[in-house]
C-alpha cells in the first residue's frame, strides 16, 4: 500500500471518485457535488485557507485507490483553546485496519509537524454545519453535505485511539403535527408582549435579512468551542448561495425591539430535491433539475439549517414561540411533510430539550472524536453549555 498526497487533477478526480467504490452496493448513499467537496480545499472559495493550511492523501493498493483523507487547521479555531487542535477529514476507507490507520498516520505526523496537539475528526474545514461527524446510527439517506459512512468505519476510529468528543443529533419532525396545548400556551404568553415579533425570510430583502442572521449567529453560536465569528461578507456569500433553494415560508426570525433575536433556517432537503439525480455535478443539466424539482415541489423533507435564539432571551419561551409562529404559517401550505434538523451536540442539553419538547425524534447520531497526540494527557469532553 502507498499514500500519496493529491497534486494534481487525476489525484483529485481520484479523492472524489472513491466513495462511489466503497458505497457502490449501499442504496442510500447520494453521491454530495464535486463541487461541495472540491471547495473546501479551493483557496478561491475557502478563505479560511488564507492562513489556514490543508493537504490531502489518496491511498493505493496494486494500482487501485483504497483509502483518501484530509488534514487542516483551521486559524479561526486551532488555537482557541490551551491545547492547539487540528482536523481531520473526508475519511474513506475500504474495510482493512491495516489501511484505515496508515491514513490516520499520515494525517497525524502531518498536524504533529504544525505544531498541532490533538486533532478532531471527522470534520470540516469551515462551517459546523457542513461535512462534521462519524454516522454511527440512523443509516438513512444523507441530507445535503453531511457526512455518510459504512457502520465500520466507527471501530476503525475507536481502535485508533479516538475518543468521543461528543455526540451529535439530528432530530425529525412531522411538519403538519401540532405543537402540545401546553406549548402553545407558552407561544401564546411571549405573543402577548408586544416587544415581540415574528415573520419570514423575504427575497427582495434579502441583504437585511442576511445581517440579521449574522447578528444572531455571532451572538449565540461564537461562545461555542471551535466556531468561529461569521463575518458580513460569509454571511452575504452563504445567504446568497443559497437564493436558488430558498424557499420563504420555511426561514423565520424573531425580533425584540425590532432587533434581530433568533432564527429558524430552513431549506428543501437538496439531496432529495436534486443531488441524487446528477452524479456530483452542477451543470446546466443539474440546475434544470433543481429549478424543475423544486417548481414541482418533487422533496417532501425539510433541512433545518440552524435554530437558535441569543443568550439574553434565552429561557423565556422565545424558542418556543418562534417554532409556533413557524409552525402555524406552514402546517398544510407547504408541500413537505417532515423536516431533519441540523445536528444538536449533547452539549447542549437545552436545545435537545427543546426539540424533543416539540415532538421532534432523534433520526441519526454522529460523533465527534478527538485523538489527543501525548497519550498520557487526561482526556475530556466537550463540556456542555
Amino acid at each position: 500500500m502507498k499514500i500519496t498526497e493529491v497534486r494534481n487533477s487525476q489525484d483529485e478526480r481520484d479523492f472524489l471518485e472513491l466513495p462511489l467504490f466503497i458505497h457502490k452496493d449501499d442504496a442510500a448513499y447520494i453521491r454530495p457535488l464535486d463541487e461541495d467537496v472540491t471547495s473546501v480545499f479551493d483557496t478561491e472559495k475557502n478563505k479560511l485557507l488564507l492562513n489556514g493550511k490543508c493537504i490531502r492523501w489518496i491511498l493505493m493498493d496494486d494500482g487501485k485507490v483504497i483509502g483518501r483523507i484530509a488534514a487542516f487547521i483551521d486559524p479561526s479555531t486551532a488555537y482557541s483553546s490551551d491545547m492547539p487542535t487540528g482536523g481531520i477529514g473526508f475519511f474513506d476507507c475500504i474495510n482493512n485496519k491495516l489501511a484505515a490507520f496508515k491514513l490516520f498516520d499520515v494525517a497525524i505526523d502531518w498536524l504533529k509537524r504544525q505544531g498541532m496537539e490533538a486533532a478532531d475528526g471527522p470534520v470540516n474545514l469551515g462551517s459546523r454545519e457542513r461535512w462534521w461527524g462519524l454516522l454511527v446510527d440512523g443509516f438513512h439517506p444523507p441530507c445535503y453535505c453531511c457526512n455518510y459512512n459504512p457502520p465500520y468505519y466507527q471501530e476503525m476510529f475507536e481502535e485508533y485511539g479516538f475518543e468521543l468528543y461528543f455526540k451529535q443529533y439530528t432530530y425529525i419532525r412531522d411538519v403538519h403535527e401540532p405543537l402540545k396545548p401546553v406549548l402553545k400556551a407558552v407561544a401564546e404568553r411571549v405573543s402577548r408582549h408586544p416587544e415581540y415579533s415574528f415573520r419570514p425570510f423575504r427575497l427582495d430583502n434579502l441583504d437585511m435579512f442576511a445581517e440579521d442572521f449574522r447578528t444572531i449567529y455571532n451572538k449565540a453560536w461564537v461562545k461555542h468551542e471551535g466556531v468561529g465569528e461569521m463575518s458580513s461578507e460569509q454571511t452575504r456569500k452563504l445567504i446568497h448561495s443559497l437564493k436558488a433553494v430558498i424557499d420563504e415560508r420555511i426561514i423565520w426570525f424573531a425580533y425584540y425591539e425590532e432587533k434581530p433575536i433568533g432564527f429558524f433556517v430552513s431549506i428543501p432537503e437538496l439531496n432529495q430535491l436534486f443531488v441524487k439525480y446528477v452524479n456530483g455535478r452542477l451543470d446546466t443539466f443539474g440546475k434544470l433539475r433543481l429549478l424543475y424539482n423544486k417548481w414541482r415541489g418533487n422533496t417532501k423533507s425539510m433541512y433545518g439549517l440552524v435554530f437558535g435564539i441569543i443568550p439574553e432571551h434565552q429561557r423565556k419561551g422565545v424558542e418556543i414561540a418562534l417554532i409556533s409562529a413557524a409552525s402555524d404559517a406552514m402546517r398544510n401550505k407547504v408541500p413537505y411533510n417532515n423536516i431533519q434538523m441540523n445536528w444538536i451536540g449533547d452539549f447542549n442539553p437545552r436545545m435537545m430539550h427543546v426539540a424533543e419538547q416539540i415532538g421532534a425524534k432523534i433520526y441519526k447520531t454522529h460523533h465527534t472524536y478527538r485523538y489527543l497526540f501525548d497519550r498520557s494527557k487526561e482526556f475530556e469532553r466537550h463540556p456542555d453549555i
